[in-house]
């Protein structure tokens, strides 16, 4: 069971150098990506909007790569210096072939920190364009939260899910990223 957040801290930010290099990679991906998890729900939020640590899960970047571009996609993070990394699900059979890269970055005042790429291959996925992104279509999106991502308490999430039953538009909703 997922724990709840701690509202105390619901006004902690993610750091820019964060979202910089995540956006930065992904505009290198863009036209052999769907994106999902806490990237979409970022992309489908009003344009401008606050980097709320609750709101968006940006600890780590969820794609989906068609199988005819798994390669370009590997090829891509090789050439940025992104790296295989091995979990403990590379071995259990999946219908979404999961792989994870990762690229260790610097700061200007000389401490590291950690870009993680979460790769699942699938075929059909339902999607939606967004200012030319290509994002997880929100309903599929919100399914994976018992499977495939684990941050089912963010804002965007539960806020998605209520939006969604009542039948309002999702994209560009400020509640996606505003402070219960």
């Amino acid at each position: 069971m997922k724990r709840e957040h701690n509202t105390k801290r619901y006004g902690e930010i993610w750091p820019q150098y964060k979202i910089d290099k995540g956006l930065e990679i992904l505009k290198i991906l863009q036209q052999w990506i769907i994106v999902s998890g806490g990237w979409a729900w970022h992309f489908m939020s009003e344009e401008n909007h606050i980097e709320y640590k609750h709101a968006h899960d940006h600890k780590d970047i969820d794609i989906f790569v068609h199988p005819e571009n798994v390669a370009q996609v590997m090829l891509l993070l090789q050439e940025n210096d992104f790296e295989k990394v091995w979990t403990r699900y590379d071995h259990i059979p999946s219908n979404e072939n999961f792989r994870r890269y990762e690229k260790i970055d610097w700061l200007p005042n000389g401490k590291q920190y950690r870009v993680t790429i979460d790769f699942f291959e699938a075929k059909n996925i339902e999607t939606i364009k967004v200012n030319n992104w290509t994002l997880v279509a929100p309903k599929t999106l919100l399914g994976f939260y018992s499977n495939i991502h684990a941050s089912g308490n963010c804002w965007a999430v539960k806020k998605a899910f209520e939006l969604l039953v009542n039948g309002k538009n999702l994209i560009g909703n400020p509640l996606l990223s505003k402070i219960p």
